[in-house]
Order: structure tokens, then sequence, then C-alpha cells
């Protein structure tokens, strides 16, 4: 058996087109979840009881099914209660609300660790309800939830995979398609695996550059 990655460079624009693909639905999909899952923390936090029971639900339904099940119950399923989506917006849905999930359960898990001695400090200082989330919780549970939210950053990263499920054109997409075409599957496989291990290394580098960068902000526990 010969390994011939011919095929592979004859598609070089595809494979650019595709990367970037992978990239966009990534970096796209991560900062809607972060954003969304922010919100949701804060819902479940400081909602009302009945909002609280509902982004318990929706947390709990997301957690505990696979993201391939999801992602046919939304393209596919979708339509039959009006909600039609191209591959390109039903993968970066996916991905959001997928992550989401997640990314609430971090920021829920940093706000409990927040010294409670910090919120009594600044309640004697005057300060409002809203003036503590923003200037001192959120700012704190920043910096503790780093490490955990760049590892969920990682695996949406590697579940991008997934979506060649419903036809996006990513990266997995186009290696299953030359692999099927040219019988490269080796070929096409190694690629892929050698982008997402790059990948993975890049944001891991990152993401210890800005720990290291706010590891002088510490805060005492009281």
């Amino acid at each position: 058996m010969i390994i011939d990655f011919t095929h592979i460079i004859e598609q070089l624009p595809e494979l650019v087109r595709s990367i970037g693909v992978t990239l966009a639905i990534w970096l796209v999909g991560t900062a809607g979840a972060l954003v969304l899952g922010f919100f949701v923390a804060l819902g479940l936090r400081f909602g009302a009881r009945f909002v609280r029971w509902l982004l318990y639900f929706y947390v709990e339904l997301i957690r505990g099914t696979p993201f391939l099940v999801q992602l046919f119950l939304l393209y596919y399923g979708g339509p039959f209660i009006g909600i039609a989506l191209d591959p390109m917006p039903a993968g970066l849905l996916g991905v959001t609300v997928y992550g989401a999930a997640y990314f609430s359960e971090i920021f829920r898990a940093g706000f409990d660790a927040i010294p409670r001695g910090h919120v009594e400090a600044a309640q004697c200082l005057g300060l409002s309800r809203m003036q503590i989330i923003f200037r001192i919780e959120v700012p704190e549970m920043t910096m503790l939830v780093l490490p955990p939210a760049v590892n969920m950053t990682v695996i949406l990263l590697k579940e991008t995979a997934v979506l060649s499920i419903i036809t996006v054109p990513e990266l997995t997409f186009l290696m299953q398609a030359i692999g099927s075409q040219q019988y490269a599957f080796v070929e096409a496989m190694a690629v892929l695996a050698c982008f997402y291990w790059a990948m993975v290394s890049i944001t891991g580098r990152i993401g210890k550059a800005f720990e290291q960068k706010l590891s002088k902000f510490t805060f005492a526990h009281t």
C-alpha cells in the first residue's frame, strides 16, 4: 500500500475553503455559546423560579443527549415544526446551543466558587446588585473559569467534525468525499487528524498564555 497525498494536493482550493468553514463555525459558534451560556448562568442564579426551571431543563436536555442526535433533530426534524434551516445555519445554531449548555455550567460553578466575603464586602460599601455582579462577581468568575472554558472551546472545535453528517461543507465532509472518491482514506484522515491536532495545540497554548497573564490576580478566600 502506497501513501499518496496527490489527490489531496489537487484539491487545495477546496481544502482551504473547507478549513475556513470549519474555523468560522467554530469561532462564531463558540462566541455565541459563551454569550448565551453566560446569560443562562445568570438566569439560573438570579432568575425567577419559572425561568430557572426552564433553563435547568434546557441544560439537562442538551447535556444528556449526544450532539449528533441534536443535529439530526434540528436539521431533519426542524421542518416538522416550521424550522427549516440550511446546513450551515443549522450547524452554527447546533454548536451554539450545545456549547452554551456546558458553558453555563462552567460559569455557574465559577460564580459558586467566589468567596462569599467578597460579595459581603461590596454590600457593605453600598454597591448595588448589578454593580456587585459586573464589578465583583463577573471579573472573579472569569479568572476562575478560564481553564475549563478553554477545555470546552477545544471540545467544540472537535465537535465540528460531526457537522459533516448534515452536509456542512467543512473539512471532515471534504476529507470523507476525497476518501470515498479517490480511495485515499488513510491520507484524508491523516490530514484531518493533523489539522485538529494543530488547532487543539494552538488553542491550548493561547489558553495557557491567558492563564499566565491572569495568574497575578488572586483572590483570598474568606
